[in-house]
């Protein structure tokens, strides 16, 4: 089982990208439940949302505590907020950011980190800072727990019509393509 803590702004998309990447996930075959978070956020407050997947049953109904996964699509929340709170040993990290990982400063307890210039890219393609579906790529990318076409499928099943279905298609291409992942070789504790 996995477990993936997204960390966003109000507005970015945060809550929307684990739904989009839920319906991929199921689009995979695998057993999956979303978990949003809603509370007093406002559009630029630290938004969160959660995930669990599995190639079994998913019993668990409890909150995510200890994400192997974390996801940041906005560089500037890791400020306000502790993205690496309870995070196992061994986790994978994916970041939004346009620095390199040895420019990171990062705790010695993460196995995977990836890296993608999603803000240059949102740029790029949507003439702001969306970078929700990018790092969806990254995800992608990062972790192997999906492909790129379920993701597609999943998006075409969004509100996104049109040319902003296209868009964002071609936002996830380029996340998985421009993420940078590095093994940093810990193993997860037994």
């Amino acid at each position: 089982m996995h477990e993936v803590r997204l960390h966003g702004r109000g507005g970015q998309g945060a809550v929307l990208a684990s739904a989009i990447l839920a319906a991929a996930l199921v689009e995979e075959g695998q057993n999956v439940m979303a978990i949003p978070a809603f509370g007093f956020e406002r559009r630029g407050a630290p938004v969160v949302a959660f995930l669990r997947l599995s190639d079994t049953e998913i019993r668990r109904i409890t909150n995510i505590y200890s994400p192997n996964i974390v996801v940041v699509i906005d560089p500037t929340v890791v400020r306000a907020v502790d993205v690496f709170q309870g995070m196992p040993p061994g986790g994978t990290f994916v970041l939004s950011t346009s620095k390199q990982v040895p420019d990171l400063a990062l705790p010695s307890h993460l196995g995977k980190v990836a890296v993608c210039n999603a803000g240059h890219i949102a740029q790029e393609i949507f003439k702001r800072q969306i970078t929700n579906t990018i790092m969806l790529g990254a995800f992608a990318k990062a972790t192997g727990l999906v492909t790129v076409d379920s993701l597609e499928k999943a998006l075409e099943g969004t509100h996104f019509r049109d040319a902003g279905l296209k868009q964002n298609i071609e936002a996830v291409r380029r996340g998985f393509a421009e993420t940078t992942v590095v093994d940093l070789g810990k193993e997860k504790a037994a």
